[in-house]
Parts: structure tokens; sequence; C-alpha cells
């Protein structure tokens, strides 16, 4: 079977399939690859890039991933919660900005004193404007219970990256203390769904011994968990944690090990586009850390979803789950013109004052 023939298979897509399209290195081959993914993606969900103003709330975290710069264990991070008053003026910014949707994200903390202060924050926010902001939560693994309160509350897409569906390799990526386990992690995205929430997963790409049957299986798992929202992107070393300092060590952080990563992070988006088709895929911010153009790359791939960072200023750089984190040093205006000419770039148009709630997601309502 030719490309062209394989690319036209989308949804009928075999895992073997998955594969060889996930290992095309020839750059003709590829570009043909990106050009099919963003047709599919046109014909669609539309030529339309929807924004979720990212606010990292805190970087104060329970848990000690090998691969995050925010882990529990890197003490050289200085440690922020952000005030109230703050995360609520820049949630009315991103309204009056135009931003349809906002994402609060944080390190990860399950004490009743966080679950009741996010829980109170949802009920803010969807105070301004009378509730005209989609909400999504990015603050990982909770109970049931905590799950359902903040559906409650008005919460209704919740991200929570799988990171691999390799379970082995996740445990490479995770100390074995009984706090970081790949059933849990699985368990929750499952109880997501039954709740009723927006579900979002996605993987890192390029991790040492990572293989394209790794991938190819991640995008099937996406699949399988009838996923709604995808946010994954290429792996970047941080150099204070224990997966960073092994890969820099090996020699695995070239700038030709980095420059697979971003084609391997490109080809996922329109691997990920071509065989689940109406789901949302996000350009993420680690695109653009492999390449200064890594996200414009990303919506040529497929992507839909733009996270433009409204982070207070002062705390960005207390922020960074990996190095050389772009935009770290740009005021949220800044960064909404920026992001607006780089989609302009594309051809695409930005969905500003709208939720761009995945397509997937309410065709499964109206089954």
């Amino acid at each position: 079977m030719n490309l062209t023939e394989l690319l036209r298979k989308q949804r009928a897509m075999t895992r073997q399939d998955l594969i060889d399209l996930l290992s095309l290195t020839d750059p003709d081959d590829l570009q043909q690859l990106y050009d099919a993914a963003y047709a599919v993606k046109a014909a669609t969900v539309g030529r339309v890039v929807y924004y979720r103003g990212l606010v990292e709330f805190s970087n104060i975290c329970i848990k000690n991933c090998r691969y995050c710069g925010i882990r529990r264990d890197n003490d050289e991070v200085e440690r922020f919660d952000t005030e109230r008053d703050d995360i609520l003026a820049m949630a009315r910014w991103s309204y009056e900005s135009g931003y349809g949707s906002l994402t609060l994200q944080s390190g990860e903390r399950q004490d009743e004193a966080f679950v009741s202060y996010v829980e109170e924050l949802i009920g803010d926010i969807k105070k301004i404007g009378g509730g005209a902001l989609g909400l999504t939560l990015c603050v990982g693994e909770q109970t049931e219970e905590t799950y359902r309160r903040w559906f409650a509350a008005g919460a209704h897409r919740y991200l929570l990256r799988i990171e691999t569906s390799n379970p082995s390799l996740y445990n490479m990526l995770h100390p074995r203390d009984g706090r970081h386990e790949w059933q849990v992690r699985r368990d929750c995205l499952q109880t997501l769904r039954r709740i009723g929430y927006q579900v979002g997963t996605g993987d890192m790409i390029g991790l040492p011994g990572q293989t394209v049957e790794d991938l190819a299986d991640d995008i099937l798992f996406y699949k399988q968990l009838d996923i709604d929202m995808i946010g994954m992107g290429p792996y970047v070393v941080h150099h204070r944690t224990p997966v960073g300092q092994a890969v820099a060590a090996a020699g695995l952080d070239s700038p030709d090990a980095r420059q697979r990563r971003l084609q391997w992070g490109l080809s996922m988006i329109a691997v990920t586009r071509l065989f689940l088709v109406d789901v949302n895929i996000a350009a993420t911010t680690a695109l653009q850390a492999l390449h200064p153009l890594g996200r414009e790359l990303g919506l040529r791939a497929g992507a839909n979803v733009l996270m433009p960072v409204v982070t207070v200023p002062k705390f960005r750089a207390q922020y960074l789950l990996y190095d050389h984190k772009p935009c770290v040093d740009e005021r949220p205006d800044q960064c909404k013109n920026c992001l607006s000419a780089r989609v302009a770039s594309v051809g695409d148009t930005v969905g500003f004052g709208r939720w761009g709630d995945s397509l997937h997601f309410h065709k499964k309502e109206k089954r």
C-alpha cells in the first residue's frame, strides 16, 4: 500500500499502519503526512484555533516525578501559591481579551485545604461574565469525590496526561514509592469520563527507551479510553531531574536528538488527527522549546488548540517543568499578540469568545 492510500484509511488504520506512519523520515513523506492531517482538521473541526488561557497558580507538589522540574525534591525551585485575587484578575483579563476558556494548572496536592480552595476558585471564575469562560483543570490525580466536587462547582474539562501507555516506561519516569502508579492514573481518567468531564490526556514523545511501537500504542490508548482532548509534546530535558541528567550524560540531548523529538512530536499530532479525526489537539509550548516556530508547525500538522500563558508574570520563572520554556518573560498581552500572529501565519483564525469544546465529546453526547 502506498502512502497516499494509507493516509486515506484514517479511522480504519491498524496498529501497523500507525507504526508505519510514525516511522516516516523522508521530508517529502512527512510533508504529505502533515498536509493530510491539516486537511482532515479543516474538514472536521475547522481552521479555527481555540485559546485556553493557562494560569499556573502553584508549583507546590507532593509528587516526585523523575523528569519534572517542579518535582518535590528539587530544592532549587522557589515555591509559590498565587493569591486568589491575582488568579481572578488574570481570569477577568482572559475573559475581556476574548479567550473563550481558562486552564488552571498546578503542582499536585490532595489535602482538603487544596481541594476546597480549588472548589471555591472554580465558583468564583464561573461568575465572571455570567459563566462565559470555559474551564479546564490540570491538577493531577484525585479521588472520585474530589473530581465530583469540582465538576459540580463548574469545571467541565480535565487534563491528566498518562505520559505513556507503557507501564514499564511509566515506572522509569516515577519513583516506586506507592504514590506513582500507572494503574491509578488510568483509573482516574476512567473516573473523569464516568462523571461527565471532557477528558484530556497525552504523552511525552521521545523519552529514553521509548519506541515507535510505544507511540502507536499511546494513540490506541486514546481511542480505547474514548479521549476528547489530546495534550502531548516532545520530551524536553530539565537539568535538575534524574531523567534529564541521565539523558544529558548519555549524550541523548544533542541538536540531532532534539530534532528527532520535534519531528516525532509533529508526526504524533498528524497521525492522531488522522486516526481520531474530531478530537481537540493542542500545539504545546514544548514544541516551541525545540523550534522557534514549533507551535505553528503543530497547527500545520493538525492541532487546533493553543494555551497562551496568563500566569502572574512574577511567578512564571518558578513554574518550569522543563528547560528553555518559551514566553517566560512575556506579559499576557504580548503573548496574546504573538500567538495571534502565529495563528494568522498558518492561515487559521482564532475562535475568540468561544469555548471550543471537543467535537468528539459532543458527538458522544448525542448518541
